[in-house]
């Protein structure tokens, strides 16, 4: 019967703080980036404050900010900014177009080879450009056909996730543990040296995915299915008997529960004042606000005033007008600035030109109005309800922060679209045939790209992810430390005893589920 020796007092405080960020990670309501810098924070601080020994030598606390440095993150990190180049330039546009084109001759197989083409994709490419090309394609038949939504584009979520599994670069966590693993002395890992034996697993599940998960998906309805009351902007006239009059703005927004949101106050023609709360009101100010008809015609009546649209009192013959808008709804992307932004700060109305109706996300069990979501911070998947012009709704179809869902799909296209598919190519050489590693070729990516104007540094920069690079360096700094320690040999040493004497594909089988918990 084997032994097994309890670890040391520093090993086992490393294991508790990774069961602990295990648990915060699985916590919606806690950032991911948050997790990583405590578990950062502790490991530095910890190992600071209890230094620890073996064989003579000191575990550094500094040692755990080396994953900052680590050619893993490096990889990554630059992989991120070449699949970024693909998107903006509109690289993979005829893969879109074709699978568009396939959709309305032969959809009964475009799904099975929707799910396959994006899988093949996801091998080389990070996911999130391969989601961001098969989104507005996915979105826009489905409103065409009148199908949910979610029997595609779940299929196609998962075999972005498939696809990555059959190359060292197909996903960040396949390069960490490739790295780390060449870092333990373990032969380095062609690009393709498990391509074969995922291939088979792939080969199902995208049957599977294509053919059989379709079927089984329960019909989802649209997150903004009931109907939204649109906003008018309008001026209310101050009238002589008003009761506001000669008081201060903020006693004014009183009378109306503070529900009243002032864009402007006018004073005369051309003179307008800043609506600070401590203005003194008059009669014949013009208070400019948008909101709903009904809303108005109450705040007109609590303020004692005279709804105006123009220069025209609002009555029968000289109705709200909003002509000129339109209602859309826009999907927050993976890829957006505004995800972890306060609604409140996001200034959709300011930089974006978007009045906020409604927002939708699907933990939610149903819709909010937009008042009272200032504090509401963005997720990548949140869906807003907006007003606003019909050319700026096209032209947010450029921005990489939205996908617009209006059943069309608009993909990029430039000139610089063949020069960036070559440059990821030339990665995907350069690694395949051992001419460099993959930190290094990604990097040489991400320089050509800039230096051939594919794309730009603020491109670039936002094509990084900060939870991404915070998980990295977190994981790294854990591992050492549970290595360092002694941790990883204790539990490797309780995993043996625990299995001993079992049969290989028992030992295998406990092995992989005790990775996949």
């Amino acid at each position: 019967m084997l032994q097994l020796a309890l670890p040391n007092s520093h090993a086992l405080a490393v294991m508790v703080l990774i069961i602990a960020a295990l648990v915060l990670f699985s916590r919606e309501r806690i950032p991911l980036q948050t997790t990583s810098l405590l578990v950062i924070v502790a490991l530095t601080v910890g190992f600071t404050l209890f230094p620890f020994e073996a064989e003579g030598e000191t575990l550094h606390a500094s040692d755990f900010f080396l994953g900052f440095g680590h050619k893993a993150l490096v990889a990554v990190c630059a992989l991120m900014i070449v699949g970024q180049g693909l998107t903006q330039t509109g690289a993979l546009e005829p893969v879109g177009r074709a699978l568009a084109r396939l959709w309305r001759r032969v959809p009964a197989v475009s799904l099975l080879l929707t799910v396959l083409t994006t899988t093949l994709i996801s091998a080389f490419i990070n996911d999130t450009p391969v989601v961001v090309l098969m989104l507005p394609i996915l979105i826009g038949i489905a409103m065409r056909t009148g199908e949910p939504p979610s029997r595609t584009l779940i299929p196609m979520g998962f075999a972005a996730i498939l696809g990555g599994m059959t190359t060292t670069i197909g996903t960040s966590t396949n390069l960490l543990v490739v790295n780390v693993a060449a870092d333990l002395g373990m032969v380095p890992f062609g690009m393709f040296d498990f391509t074969g034996v995922a291939a088979i697993g792939v080969f199902f599940a995208v049957l599977y995915l294509g053919l059989v998960a379709p079927r089984l998906l329960p019909p989802r309805r649209a997150p903004m299915s009931g109907s939204v009351a649109r906003l008018y902007t309008a001026q209310i006239r101050l009238d002589r008997s008003s009761t506001v009059s000669g008081t201060t703005l903020a006693e004014a927004l009183l009378r109306t529960g503070n529900a009243l949101r002032v864009e402007s106050v006018q004073r005369g023609p051309g003179v307008f004042i800043n609506p600070l709360p401590d203005v003194v009101l008059r009669p014949g100010d013009r208070i400019t606000t948008s909101d709903t008809q009904a809303n108005l015609r109450e705040f007109a009546r609590l303020l004692g005033g005279t709804l105006f649209s123009g220069d025209h009192a609002v009555d029968a013959e000289h109705p709200l007008d909003a002509e000129g808008q339109q209602v859309a709804e826009v999907v927050i992307t993976p890829v957006s600035a505004l995800i972890g932004q306060p609604i409140g700060k996001a200034r959709l109305r300011s930089q974006h030109g978007l009045r906020l109706l409604a927002f939708n996300r699907y933990e939610d069990s149903q819709e909010r109005k937009a008042p009272g979501l200032d504090e509401v911070q963005l997720q990548a998947g949140d869906v807003l309800l907006v007003q606003s012009t019909p050319e700026n709704l096209r032209e947010l179809k450029q921005v990489p922060d939205f996908l617009v869902l209006d059943g069309s799909f608009q993909l990029p296209s430039t000139r610089k679209a063949p020069l960036a598919l070559a440059i990821m190519l030339g990665v995907v050489a350069l690694t395949a045939f051992k001419v460099l590693p993959i930190e290094v070729a990604a990097v040489l990516g991400c320089c050509a790209l800039i230096l051939t104007r594919c794309l730009n540094w603020k491109d670039a920069m936002n094509a990084l992810s900060a939870p991404v690079i915070l998980i990295i360096v977190s994981s790294l700094a854990m591992a050492a430390a549970l290595m360092k320690t002694g941790g990883a040999d204790y539990l490797a040493g309780l995993f043996v005893y625990v299995t001993f004497g079992a049969p290989p594909p028992v030992v295998l089988g406990a092995l992989m589920l005790m990775m996949g918990i």
